[in-house]
């Protein structure tokens, strides 16, 4: 990092680089993928998430998402109706603890709103529980 830098920058790249270091390694005589099973799969609504091909689908279609993205939209359906407190989310998804004025999950979460569109009947799929978490939401009808 050339002078001056800010601390926050440095300690994203020094994670960045420690997550990279910790990945694992494949090894190319690894045995082939089983067949998913149907533990693999959440289904919430008319939101189907894929866990072994990590593919995710409304009505059918495919829905690109990043990998946080994925990773935030499957913690939320397998808790879906419940509240999933913003502290979880940094832990389980991101891998870190949440800083006092960190604004990435509320951009994940934008962006997942946005790929996900809205229920056809109720509106918003994932509220939002101001200093709490998120819930997403589960039709009755």
């Amino acid at each position: 990092l050339p002078k001056p830098f800010n601390e926050r920058e440095l300690v994203a790249r020094m994670r960045a680089i420690l997550r990279r270091a910790s990945a694992p390694v494949e090894t190319p005589n690894a045995a082939p993928a089983e067949a998913p099973a149907a533990s693999d799969r959440i289904c919430v609504g008319d939101v189907t998430l894929e866990m072994g091909a990590r593919r995710t689908r409304r009505d059918g279609q495919i829905i690109e998402l990043t990998a946080v993205e994925f990773d935030l939209l499957a913690l939320l359906l397998r808790s879906a109706g419940n509240v999933v407190t913003r502290q979880s989310i940094a832990r389980e998804v991101l891998d870190r603890q949440l800083l006092p004025f960190d604004r990435s999950i509320d951009t994940h979460m934008s962006n997942l709103r946005r790929k996900l569109g809205s229920h056809l009947d109720s509106g918003e799929r994932i509220k939002t529980l101001r200093s709490i978490g998120y819930i997403y939401v589960v039709n009755s009808g």
